[in-house]
C-alpha cells in the first residue's frame, strides 16, 4: 500500500500531500515521513527522542503531531527519518522520534508550519487519509 503522494497545483508557498494507513498509528507515522522527506533526505536514525502530543480530537492531535516534528527540529536541532508512534487515542500520543544531527547537505526544505489550506483527516474505503499543507 501507497504510504504518501504529494499533491500538484498548490500554492507555490506550499506542499501537499496526503498520507495513508490503516490505523491512526500509521497514518501519522506516513504522514510524519511525506514531511520529513519534504524537509531533508538520506537522514541515518542514529539518534532517537521522545515526544507526548494532544489534541481535542485526532484530526487536531495530527495538526499538533506534525507542528511538533517541526518545533523539534529547531529544539533539538536535529534532522529526523523515522517515527514510531508508541502510543495513540483519540486525544493524545506519544512516540520516538530518529535521526541524527543537522547537516546543510542534508537539509532541503525549510518547513516554517502547517496549515489549515486544505488540512483533513478522514476514513475513506476502510483507510485513514490525512491530506496537509505545508508552508515552505
Amino acid at each position: 500500500m501507497m504510504k504518501y503522494k504529494y499533491l500538484q497545483g498548490v500554492i507555490t508557498s506550499d506542499v501537499m500531500f496526503e498520507a495513508y494507513g490503516k490505523t491512526p498509528r500509521e497514518v501519522f507515522e506516513n504522514a510524519a515521513i511525506a514531511m520529513s522527506e519534504t524537509i531533508c533526505h538520506d537522514v541515518e536514525s542514529r539518534i532517537s527522542i521522545r515526544v507526548r502530543v494532544k489534541g481535542k480530537n485526532l484530526k487536531d492531535l495530527l495538526y499538533n503531531w506534525l507542528q511538533e516534528l517541526i518545533a523539534q527540529i529547531d529544539i533539538e536541532e536535529m534532522f529526523f527519518s523515522k517515527f514510531k508512534i508508541l502510543k495513540i487515542t483519540e486525544t493524545e500520543l506519544e512516540a520516538e522520534l530518529f535521526g541524527e544531527p543537522i547537516t546543510p547537505e542534508k537539509g532541503e526544505t525549510v518547513v516554517k508550519a502547517v496549515t489549515y489550506h486544505g488540512f483533513d483527516l478522514r476514513i475513506k474505503k476502510d483507510r485513514y487519509v490525512a491530506t496537509v499543507s505545508v508552508d515552505i
